[in-house]
């Protein structure tokens, strides 16, 4: 793993390089999570490289953030982003759902832009229903078992990489996993879509209960140049379990966009 210092705080990500050359992708994950659910896209049979994957404040190896939930959490995320990003020249952001907020932000609220973004498992806002919300607080393996449940994280529950997603939420805590969730469930930019200036693809696990189709079809008609696909037998780690279809579709993307 590499760091980069900044803003008081040092944000942890891996980088790797396959024999080819090509545009740099930035991958952020989601709520509960680190950089290790983009195994699939940083190994060196990814869809493009160079490739990096950063974990947010206080998920994997990066340093914490004192911050309630909310704007300030999400600007705290989206200046790891920032710095990792300027670090390695990234040259295209993939962001799954809180991840994709994060992106969603860095394009709206600061002066780094990608050439390309593509938004999985995500929307303009990101509400999180109440009884989620109790059991991240009150019950947390409640929670890890809702969201491990068909069609939620996963459309087959018995997939081989169920099990460390439980551990990756286990390993970030409650704490920081019930800030995240909550982060998203503030998140609305659904009237600044058209400031979004760069392309962008949203794509969709067919089976997504968390963040349906209907929320990336409305970031592909909003912003001024995007588009939508969706990936069948998904849910919403659609990058985890279909993963050479998503990669396919990512690079197809990125060759076009970049």
């Amino acid at each position: 793993m590499e760091q980069v210092d900044h803003d008081g705080r040092v944000t942890a990500y891996r980088r790797t390089q396959s024999a080819g050359t090509g545009p740099t992708a930035l991958y952020v994950h989601g709520s509960g999570a680190t950089h290790r659910v983009w195994g699939r896209q940083y190994a060196p049979s990814g869809p493009t490289h160079p490739a990096v994957a950063l974990d947010l404040s206080g998920h994997g190896d990066s340093d914490d953030i004192d911050s309630g939930t909310g704007t300030t959490t999400l600007d705290a995320y989206a200046d790891d982003v920032v710095a990792v990003g300027q670090e390695t020249d990234a040259d295209v952001l993939v962001g799954n759902s809180l991840g994709g907020a994060v992106a969603q932000w860095v394009a709206l609220e600061r002066d780094w832009t990608p050439e390309a973004i593509v938004l999985l498992g995500t929307g303009p806002e990101l509400p999180v229903f109440d009884g989620l919300q109790e059991w991240l607080a009150d019950d947390w393996d409640r929670a890890v078992e809702f969201l491990h449940e068909r069609d939620r994280l996963f459309h087959d529950t018995g997939h081989e990489a169920a099990s460390r997603s439980r551990e990756q939420m286990a390993a970030v805590g409650q704490a920081v996993t019930r800030r995240d969730f909550m982060t998203c469930h503030g998140f609305d930019v659904r009237e600044r879509l058209g400031e979004i200036d760069v392309p962008v693809l949203a794509v969709c696990g067919e089976h997504d209960k968390l963040t349906p189709r209907a929320y990336h079809e409305t970031l592909a008609h909003e912003i001024p140049d995007g588009e939508v696909s969706f990936v069948p037998d998904a849910a919403h780690l659609a990058m985890v379990e279909q993963a050479e279809t998503f990669n396919d579709l990512l690079k197809e993307f990125i060759k076009d966009a970049v």
